[in-house]
């Protein structure tokens, strides 16, 4: 397996629940052995097109507010991207010891090459399999970083094929 293949994309689509595909996954490969890293989002009362409200880092469950109280002048988006810097600083350290990293999307912040980009670049550049999903809105930009991943449909069965075929290369 190439190491683009190690390398997938949860397709965001209509009425699909992207965070909770990528959960069960993560959770999954936990109970089975594998030594899971990321961040994943979670939901609060947080309400609009930036909702997460928290990162929740998979291996120590330590939660990171990601959610600002009132936007910032001139915008609309809520995120407080000191939240996803602290996540990202703390995920790091975890990437060499893993065995897959699973982060909750790639967007606004990371196509701007902050937020969880540096974890991003640390899990590829390390040829650890990486699981997400991506924002449509930032798909272009994903592309332009990772062309070559592997786009899966939203649903458990596609993402358990991949992990399936990660592992019959001695991976997980």
């Amino acid at each position: 397996m190439t190491r683009s293949d190690a390398i997938a994309v949860i397709a965001n689509r209509e009425g699909r629940d992207t965070q909770a595909l990528l959960r069960a996954a993560a959770d999954g490969w936990g109970r089975a052995g594998a030594r899971v890293v990321g961040v994943l989002a979670e939901d609060g009362d947080a309400e609009g097109e930036c909702s997460a409200a928290f990162l929740r880092d998979i291996a120590s469950g330590k939660r990171f507010s990601i959610h600002l109280d009132a936007a910032p002048a001139g915008t609309t988006c809520h995120l407080d991207t000191a939240g996803i810097d602290d996540a990202c600083a703390g995920l790091l350290p975890q990437i060499a010891g893993a065995d897959v990293v699973a982060l909750s999307k790639f967007g606004k912040t990371e196509a701007m090459r902050r937020g969880l980009w540096a974890a991003f670049r640390e899990a590829i550049a390390a040829g650890k399999p990486l699981l997400m999903t991506v924002s449509a809105k930032h798909r272009d930009a994903w592309t332009a970083f990772a062309g070559e991943a592997v786009w899966l449909e939203p649903d458990g069965g596609s993402i358990e094929r991949w992990r399936h075929a990660l592992e019959g290369q001695g991976r997980r």
